[in-house]
């Protein structure tokens, strides 16, 4: 066995957590795949690996190789890839992570253009209300609402979205509309949970202000609140893009504006940029067009 091929091995046996799992994956005998790790290790002259009967561990030298074959590894496919024209074709499989909400409105649709425009392409898409490392996670472009950390990705600022409160036309003539942050504590609202609510402001001198309230529904899912606000049981806080159909169809209004609502970029962000291959760098281009021009992500467009 070669010696790249015995790193892909290594690579596999420590990310899968042991040499049955490895051997399982890479259609190979367990036996061939301790041998490759084996003769890795006596080629290097240092343990990779420590064994025991029930767990498998990276020594100190084998966590800086791991890290190390990964790059090499990388460089290798990328330069077969750019070999075999990838990079000037798009062709393989997408990996798009975003959140729920917002892959099923504004993602989903770009993704389906894109498929109809590269039939070499093949699209996993993972829809999922957390930030989710890309490079843990196998997903080579992400859409993040939000002020970004210093994270090194490479981002595409496509537009805005703002935090807004609403609710039921029919919860607002049984209620009334308030007209300040400060009525808010005689009516019902709903949270989302872990999440802060713009009602619930306080200093710690001052304890809660005039607009402080509680929540009388909690829900963990951002449909979830959606639903109960469309259902009338009082006025949630969600993003603008959230309830941008509700509000159009006439099922939800807006109340109030928050003076304190700051608005929340939207990036695309991936990790290669302009070594990307074909496929990431075309739908990012195709995405961001989409999204720069829509007037729910980019207000005065459209």
């Amino acid at each position: 066995m070669d010696r790249w091929q015995a790193m892909r091995v290594f690579v596999r046996v420590a990310e899968s957590g042991g040499f049955a799992a490895a051997a399982r994956q890479l259609n190979m005998s367990p036996p061939a795949v301790t041998r490759a790790v084996a003769a890795l290790e006596n080629r290097i002259g240092t343990r990779l690996l420590t064994r025991t009967t029930r767990s498998l561990m990276l020594t100190e030298a084998g966590g800086r190789y791991l890290e190390d074959c990964r790059r090499i590894l990388s460089d290798m496919e990328e330069a077969e890839a750019l070999a075999a024209g990838a990079y000037a074709t798009p062709s393989g499989t997408l990996t798009i992570t975003a959140p729920v909400q917002f892959g099923r409105l504004y993602v989903l649709p770009a993704v389906t253009e894109f498929l109809a425009r590269y039939p070499a392409v093949s699209v996993r898409a993972l829809f999922l209300d957390r930030v989710v490392n890309l490079i843990e996670e196998g997903a080579d472009v992400g859409i993040r609402i939000g002020h970004l950390a210093d994270s090194g990705l490479v981002a595409v600022r496509v537009g805005t979205v703002r935090r807004v409160l609403c609710a039921a036309p029919d919860y607002l003539d049984r209620h009334g509309t308030p007209e300040s942050m400060g009525d808010l504590h005689r009516h019902a609202t709903i949270g989302l949970m872990g999440t802060r609510l713009p009602f619930e402001r306080h200093s710690p001198a001052e304890g809660p202000t005039r607009g402080a309230t509680r929540c009388r529904l909690i829900c963990n899912t951002i449909d979830a609140v959606l639903s109960a606000a469309i259902a009338g049981q009082g006025i949630a806080p969600l993003l603008s893009y959230q309830v941008a159909p509700s509000v159009a169809e006439g099922r939800l209004r807006l109340v109030l504006d928050d003076p304190e609502a700051v608005p929340l970029p939207v990036h695309i962000v991936s990790l290669e940029g302009r070594r990307a291959p074909a496929k990431v760098r075309a739908f990012i281009d195709l995405a961001a067009a989409r999204l720069q021009a829509d007037p729910m992500v980019n207000p005065g467009r459209g």
